[in-house]
């Protein structure tokens, strides 16, 4: 008897446990399923354009994001990149980190950069970033590791596609000059 109730006064208190609210979250009215993931808070991409990286968020409504925390690394050997240029946020004092500038709706930072390895490795860059909910909830520093596309206009060729066309039309050069090579005073014999 004793045991059962020990059982039952146990599964009471874990589950009021499991429904309490994290210390982040003590004394604000949303519940914490309110908030969006962080992925789908802040979507990032990145794309090179000449021999500069456009890192770009889109923003959830009601969310943002701290630009002194915004910051854009190499992750690829070889890679060499220059400060991210951001441009002017919206001033927003926060209660716990004071005045700072912030970003809502959309941001793109520009990334000058240069490979020393001609491209022999993909290219990987390494964005990290802080944003918050309106509602008051801010989110852990957030690291991930991009391989940005390539920006080509209509009719533009990559390097790699350049290289792919000037070997097929080597090798069929190499073809037809050893074909030329080899019938070179031969003729030809048909079988009897």
């Amino acid at each position: 008897m004793t045991r059962a109730l020990f059982l039952l006064m146990s599964s009471m208190l874990l589950a009021g446990s499991a429904l309490a609210k994290p210390w982040w979250m003590r004394g604000i009215e949303s519940n914490e399923t309110d908030f969006l993931p962080p992925d789908a808070a802040f979507r990032v991409g990145a794309q090179t354009d000449g021999s500069a990286v456009r890192v770009r968020w889109v923003i959830a409504d009601g969310y943002y994001l701290y630009r002194r925390k915004i910051t854009v690394a190499p992750e690829s050997p070889d890679l060499v990149m220059a400060p991210a240029a951001l441009p002017p946020g919206t001033l927003k004092t926060d209660p716990y980190l004071g005045q700072n500038e912030v970003y809502t709706q959309q941001v793109e930072a520009t990334v000058p950069y240069r490979r020393l390895d001609y491209g022999a490795h993909p290219m990987q860059i390494k964005v990290t970033y802080q944003g918050c909910a309106e509602a008051g909830l801010c989110y852990p520093l957030i690291t991930k590791v991009l391989f940005p596309t390539t920006v080509a206009g209509p009719g533009a060729e990559t390097p790699h596609h350049r290289w792919e066309a000037i070997a097929i039309v080597g090798g069929l050069l190499g073809f037809l000059v050893a074909g030329l090579s080899l019938r070179k005073g031969r003729k030809l014999e048909l079988p009897a």
